[in-house]
C-alpha cells in the first residue's frame, strides 16, 4: 500500500494496531543530537507532535495525560513541596504541577533541549508556566542527575518520558528505581507513564516488581484514556517510597481542569479485574 502523504500514520506490527491523523501541513521537522522532532497540522486534532515517527502529543487530547500525570499523584501525596519531573520536554507536566499553589520548586530534567524550543514555538499553551520562578529546567541526562541528586530532598518524581528506547531506555529499571527512592523524602511518591495496560502487561509487571525490589512500600496502577497512544488506553504508575497511605483531594478543585476531578481521582484507583491480574503477576 501506498503512503498518503495527506495523513499521519502510526502502525505497529507488533500490536497490531494503529492510529491516523488527517493532516493539512507539515510546520516543522528537525533532527536534534538525539531523536528526530516534527510538528503537524491536523485537520480534527489541532496540532501534532511526533518523536522518531512516533505520537508524543496533540493539542485536543494532551489534557488527559499531563493532568493524570500530575494531579493524583500530588493530591495523595498531600504535602508535596519539591518536584522533580525526568523527561517531560514538552512542559504540560510542568505547567499542570505548577497549578498547585503549595509547590515550592519543580526542577524539570530533558535531554534534549530542542523539544522544550520547538515546544515554545507551536505549543506555547502548554509552555505558558516555563516562567514561572519556582520551575527550573536543565537539559541533562535524567539517569546522571538522578544519581548525584541529594538524598531525600525530593517529595514526587515525575518520570515523564517517551517509550522505554533510546534515551528513555535507562529510566525503566531497577537500578534508576533505586536511586530514585534514594532521592525521596520520606513519604515520598513517584509517578511514571507505564504505557497501555491492554497491550504492554509485561512491562508493567516488570515496572512493579522492580519498585518493589528497589525498596518502595506501595504500587497503583492508574488508568485514563487516551486516542492518540496505542490502543487509546493509558497508564501511569504510582510508587509510594514508604507510607502506602494516601490522602484524597477536596471536594472541589481551586483551579482549571479539562479531565481530573476528585471522582475521577478516586474511580482511576478502582481497578478493572484484567489490571489486578496483570499486578498480582508483579
Amino acid at each position: 500500500m501506498v503512503a498518503d502523504p495527506t495523513w499521519f500514520t502510526e502502525a505497529s506490527d507488533e500490536l497490531g494496531v494503529g492510529f491516523s491523523l488527517k493532516l493539512r501541513d507539515k510546520l516543522h521537522e528537525e533532527t536534534s543530537n538525539y531523536q528526530t522532532i516534527a510538528v503537524y497540522a491536523t485537520e480534527t486534532f489541532g496540532r501534532l507532535m511526533t518523536i522518531d515517527g512516533l505520537v508524543m502529543l496533540t493539542d485536543r487530547d494532551n489534557f488527559v495525560y499531563h493532568e493524570m500525570m500530575t494531579h493524583p499523584a500530588i493530591f495523595a501525596h498531600g504535602q508535596v513541596k519539591n518536584v522533580v519531573i525526568i523527561g517531560g520536554g514538552d512542559c504540560g507536566t510542568l505547567r499542570e504541577v505548577l497549578k498547585h499553589r503549595h509547590i515550592e520548586s519543580v526542577a524539570q530534567i530533558d535531554i534534549d533541549e530542542r523539544v522544550t524550543r520547538v515546544a515554545e514555538r507551536y505549543f506555547p499553551r502548554l509552555t505558558e508556566s516555563n516562567d514561572d520562578p519556582r520551575a527550573h529546567l536543565a537539559f541533562t541526562d535524567g539517569v546522571a542527575w538522578m544519581a548525584g541528586a541529594d538524598g531525600g530532598s525530593v517529595d514526587l518524581i515525575i518520570i515523564d518520558s517517551t517509550d522505554p528506547i533510546g534515551p528513555a531506555e535507562g529510566l525503566f529499571n531497577e537500578a534508576f528505581y533505586r536511586q530514585c527512592h534514594r532521592v525521596l523524602a520520606p513519604r515520598g511518591m513517584l509517578v511514571q507513564q507505564s504505557e497501555s495496560p491492554l497491550a504492554h502487561a509485561a512491562l508493567i509487571r516488570d515496572m512493579h516488581g522492580g519498585l518493589a525490589r528497589a525498596g518502595f512500600a506501595a504500587t497503583h496502577l492508574l488508568s485514563f484514556p487516551q486516542p492518540c497512544y496505542p490502543t487509546g488506553w493509558w497508564s501511569a504508575t504510582l510508587a509510594a517510597r514508604d507510607d502506602p497511605a494516601l490522602a484524597m483531594p477536596a471536594a472541589e478543585l481551586n483551579f482549571h481542569t479539562e479531565y481530573y476531578t476528585p471522582a475521577m481521582h478516586h474511580a482511576a484507583f478502582s481497578q478493572p479485574a484484567f489490571m489486578q491480574r496483570i499486578l498480582a503477576g508483579a
